[in-house]
């Protein structure tokens, strides 16, 4: 039997980590440098994070990108939970496959393309591109992934639990919310944090689908970036970072801790 923890497998393991996480490691660690350089490491500082608080465009470009990705990851998630739950509850109905071809087509369609349709869509129609263009963007393109997530819960689903509910007399739709819903509330959650953090870092659909006055973050350190990298964007990219992470381990141990207590029930359940 060979060992797991051969050292070839060790150095693999140690390199792709390092090139999937030392380029964040630096950017964080400059973004406390006090040189104005930033490739000159000239000590330890707040001064670019102080520096931020009076750059406007960037913090006006940030909680722009915020706002973005908070309503139409909701929007996704939403839209995406029915999606999943039509795929999987109603069987092979009329028309599936077709239904499933649009769903899932953003997932392997360039970006570049769902970004021009989008806008010819929007000219076609006469709506001015800007905040809400591109809150619907990012929803058709992040709904998908939460309907991916969704729909592998539901296919392991043991909907007789539903069903015994509806033997005691409760409504179906009483019987989604008490039983199906929260049994399936760590998918339904991770496929936000999904979408969420998918709208955040986009920069092509939104490039197609912005206007004035609704310029996102990675817009705005794209079009600066041009021009050289300003020490502020290491202090915003590291603040993003830490955002990201606290959702994403606060989601992790919420859904531990439910899955704690989901396995705890049957044993305290009296014989």
């Amino acid at each position: 039997m060979r060992r797991a923890f051969s050292p070839f497998n060790m150095v693999s393991v140690a390199l792709g980590l390092a090139f999937l996480y030392l380029p964040i490691v630096i950017l964080v660690i400059f973004s406390f440098n006090d040189s104005k350089l930033v490739s000159v490491w000239g000590g330890w500082s707040l001064r670019w994070y102080r520096a931020l608080l009076d750059d406007s465009a960037i913090l006006q470009a940030a909680w722009v990108s915020l706002r973005i990705a908070f309503l139409s990851a909701c929007l996704a998630t939403v839209l995406g939970t029915l999606a999943a739950f039509a795929l999987v509850r109603m069987g092979r109905f009329r028309g599936r496959l077709a239904f499933s071809a649009m769903v899932y087509a953003p997932m392997v369609m360039p970006e570049v393309i769902i970004g021009l349709s989008l806008l010819l869509l929007f000219v076609a129609i006469d709506i001015d591109r800007g905040f809400w263009t591109t809150m619907l963007a990012h929803t058709v393109l992040t709904m998908c992934f939460v309907t991916v997530v969704v729909q592998s819960r539901l296919m392991w689903f043991d909907w007789s639990l539903e069903e015994a509910a509806m033997d005691l007399g409760c409504r179906p739709l009483r019987a989604f919310f008490t039983v199906t819903l929260p049994l399936i509330l760590p998918a339904i959650a991770a496929g936000f944090m999904l979408a969420f953090t998918l709208s955040l870092d986009d920069l092509v659909i939104a490039s197609f689908t912005t206007g004035p006055g609704a310029t996102t973050l990675p817009i705005r350190i794209y079009s600066e970036v041009r021009l050289g990298v300003k020490p502020e964007i290491n202090a915003i990219c590291t603040l993003m970072i830490a955002f990201v992470a606290v959702i994403v381990v606060t989601g992790s141990l919420l859904a531990k801790r439910y899955g704690a207590a989901e396995t705890e029930e049957p044993r305290a359940a009296p014989m």
